[in-house]
C-alpha cells in the first residue's frame, strides 16, 4: 500500500515512515502542508496520515481542500492535541480517525 505522511517534525516523520515501510508500505513523506498538497493530488497513495500543525497548509484546511476536490482517500489525522473537541475537529474536517 501506498502511504502519504504529512509531518512538519522530521524526526516523528522519520519514525512514522520507518514504522509503515517496515511494515511492508511504500511511504512518502512531505514536511508542511503545500507539499503534502502537491503529493495527495499527484500520486495515488491509499492512506494520508497528516499531522494537524503544519507550515504553509494546516493540517485540517488540507484535508478539506482535498475533500472538497472529491478526493475520499482515508486519512489519520495526527495530533497532540489531547481534548476531545480537537479529535472532533480532525473527524470534521475530513479525517477518518485521529491519532
Amino acid at each position: 500500500m501506498r502511504i502519504l505522511v504529512v509531518e512538519d517534525d522530521k524526526s516523528n516523520a522519520e519514525y512514522v515512515r520507518d514504522g509503515l515501510i517496515e511494515s511492508g508500505h511504500n511511504v512518502d513523506v512531505a514536511y508542511d502542508g503545500m507539499e503534502g498538497m502537491y503529493l495527495a493530488t499527484e500520486q495515488n497513495t491509499m492512506l494520508w496520515v497528516v499531522d494537524r500543525m503544519l507550515p504553509k497548509l494546516d493540517g485540517l484546511a488540507l484535508i478539506q481542500a482535498l475533500r472538497s476536490s472529491g478526493n475520499k482517500t482515508p486519512v489519520l489525522v495526527l495530533s497532540s492535541l489531547a481534548k476531545v473537541e480537537e479529535r472532533v475537529k480532525g473527524l470534521r474536517s475530513g479525517g477518518d480517525d485521529t491519532w
